[in-house]
């Protein structure tokens, strides 16, 4: 029998290298990413049967999310290869725009979509797996060392990732009801906010929500407008995923005065307007007693019925997140056009939770107070699957770096959308859930999700988590655009052989022989019509990859804006590269504002860039801290 003072010696045998703790989104990536590059990781879970939960809803993507999802999986994370694999539906969003706003999204099957995670971790053989809460950390000199489990069990591990998601104290509101939850039918977790508190980190509590889920036999789809996938549709992973050959619609329908009017009514019983309610909700995903109350002039609000899975009958409710009663819910939803008989498998509801400011990580997604703890997803303040992913891929990365000797891997917000959702995050913070769109990359045009591979994947690849497969792939892709933007400059085209094509087009008419590129660069005119008008011209790009040819044509069409967008990212790098040495005593510059003083104190800033970006940073802080530097 082991002794009373070493219960459980068969756990403390094991030292890890990372430690994971939380097995949705962003700890599913953390896990995978430390693993497949050497670490031996243990993923600590309260329920192994929730891993990878689509909490809300089901889908992956959408506007700059769907970029996020392409750059995880140029870099070798895993949520690209999975919603492939899972998905019933897909879509590629702004296409009538350019191509810097193209996003793909895709309806995922939710119990797939669990599953396959699973599978996926269980198949990596440095991955090792506990279900049981964890109540807080184990801290040694400044220096995180382990965890302990509501049991008792100490796990030592040589740097921990926390991604808890919404069950940080999580507590789950209905109408005048609150009860403990990280999750519908799941508890919260207790113990770790409090003793990082008592470490010295600030915490604050934002507020999400959630839509009730009915029963889809029991809607009236012929009220509603049907909204399919894409004729052709396309994929999230760079590999041979297996293609998408059917799909299951998703319909639209309508609020109405009358459904308004029921909602009002439980406005009394409101969590969120009785003040008990204290945390910062989405800005950008209001519930729709928000919205009502918010945009009163409107007569009606657009709901999105998503169905769950291929077999499964249950529903997803997008656009009527609420906190309301439930009977104030149910009696409203059955007011819709297409609801007048719907059965609801369970109300909506508000959850809030804690997080911690992420102004007190640095770039590596690492603590400045306790060495070796990484955080990532909603801990840090951010909402969406996709941005807890990259957020989980990074910690990861870095932990495992970190513990092996080798350099941090950080991400130029000229690189990437995760290097700018990162950089806000930890010089700008955030009040309220951040999520990401394509306004908040002043690079966007260069950080499509077309090129996400040619951007990412040899980075990926130099750190051991993008495959020799991808890294092939992406120097074919790379030579065959550069070959077919050669072959459009050079090939000619007769004014015989154009003309009609142009005057059916609406375009002006050439007036001499010209090249084929200079008829791409005009907007109306796309390479499809372009080599049907000149069959010669589609014969000599028969033999080119799809992929290839969409690249050669972007940086035809846009050109100018791309040199124009490198050029500036160009100079932001020359701050970048103005690195701040050690910690510096801003107390000290009394040319600095007081607000700068403060923030760059708190922050300590690793280069004059990072320092810019800083919220309350103005040009003239900057040019004071140059001044000082160069002395």
């Amino acid at each position: 029998m082991p002794s009373s003072k070493q219960p459980y010696t068969m756990f403390q045998s094991t030292e890890y290298d990372v430690i994971v703790v939380g097995a949705g989104h962003a700890g599913c990536e953390a896990a995978a990413a430390a693993a497949k590059l050497g670490s031996k990781v243990l993923l600590v879970t309260m329920n192994m049967n929730t891993i990878a939960q689509m909490s809300c809803n089901p889908a992956m993507g959408g506007v700059a999310k769907g970029q996020i999802v392409r750059e995880v999986d140029a870099l070798g994370g895993q949520s690209g290869l999975i919603t492939d694999r899972t998905m019933i539906q897909f879509r590629m969003l702004n296409r009538s725009k350019g191509p810097a706003m193209w996003s793909p999204r895709a309806q995922s099957d939710r119990m797939r979509f669990a599953e396959e995670w699973r599978l996926t971790l269980e198949g990596i053989a440095n991955v090792d797996f506990w279900q049981e809460a964890v109540t807080g950390l184990v801290v040694e000199n400044d220096t995180v060392v382990g965890v302990k489990t509501q049991l008792g069990i100490e796990f030592r591990g040589k740097a921990v990732v926390l991604t808890n998601g919404t069950f940080l104290n999580g507590l789950i509101h209905i109408g005048e009801k609150n009860f403990g939850g990280g999750r519908a039918a799941e508890k919260g977790s207790r113990g770790i906010t409090e003793q990082l508190v008592e470490l010295g980190f600030e915490a604050g509590r934002m507020k999400t929500g959630t839509p009730p889920r009915v029963d889809g036999r029991s809607l009236d789809y012929s009220k509603m407008e049907e909204q399919g996938g894409d004729a052709v549709p396309s994929k999230f992973s760079y590999l041979d995923t297996p293609p998408l050959t059917r799909q299951r619609p998703c319909y639209i329908t309508y609020t109405n005065e009358r459904v308004h009017d029921i909602l009002r009514e439980g406005f009394e019983k409101s969590p969120m307007f009785q003040g008990r309610i204290k945390g910062l909700g989405p800005r950008y995903c209001p519930s729709v007693e928000d919205k009502i109350n918010r945009f009163a002039d409107k007569d009606r609000h657009q709901i999105f019925v998503e169905p769950e899975g291929w077999s499964t009958v249950e529903c997803y409710v997008n656009g009527f997140s609420s906190s309301l009663p439930e009977d104030v819910q149910y009696r409203a939803l059955r007011e819709i056009a297409g609801f007048e008989n719907a059965k609801m498998f369970r109300p909506g509801y508000a959850i809030e939770y804690d997080f911690f400011p992420p102004t007190q990580l640095s770039l590596t997604l690492e603590t400045k107070r306790v060495a070796n703890l990484y955080f990532a997803g909603q801990i840090n303040g951010t909402t969406g699957y996709e941005e807890a992913a990259c957020q989980g891929l990074m910690a990861g990365i870095n932990a495992h770096n970190k513990v092996h000797g080798k350099q941090p891997f950080v991400l130029k917000r000229s690189e990437a959308y995760i290097g700018v959702l990162i950089d806000d995050l930890v010089n700008k913070g955030t009040d309220e859930p951040y999520r990401m769109f394509t306004s908040r990359a002043e690079h966007r045009i260069l950080l499509r999700q077309d090129n996400a591979d040619l951007r990412l994947t040899p980075l990926g690849h130099a750190l051991g988590l993008a495959s020799d497969e991808r890294l092939a792939r992406v120097q074919q892709k790379e030579q065959q655009a550069a070959e077919a933007t050669e072959l459009l400059k050079s090939f000619p085209v007769e004014i015989a052989d154009i003309n009609p094509f142009l005057a059916e087009l609406g375009s002006a008419e050439i007036h001499e022989k010209t090249r084929a590129v200079n008829l791409l660069r005009r907007p109306n005119v796309e390479l499809a019509d372009l080599c049907r008008a000149l069959p010669a011209l589609g014969e000599a790009l028969a033999g080119y990859n799809a992929e290839a040819l969409e690249q050669a044509v972007i940086n035809i069409k846009y050109e100018t804006y791309l040199v124009k967008e490198k050029q500036q990212a160009d100079r932001m790098q020359e701050l970048e590269n103005f690195v701040i040495q050690g910690r510096l005593d801003y107390r000290a510059m009394p040319a600095l504002s007081h607000e700068a003083r403060e923030k760059l104190l708190r922050i300590q800033p690793e280069t004059i860039g990072q320092a810019s970006r800083i919220s309350g940073i103005s040009p003239a802080d900057v040019s004071v801290l140059m001044v000082y530097l160069n002395r």
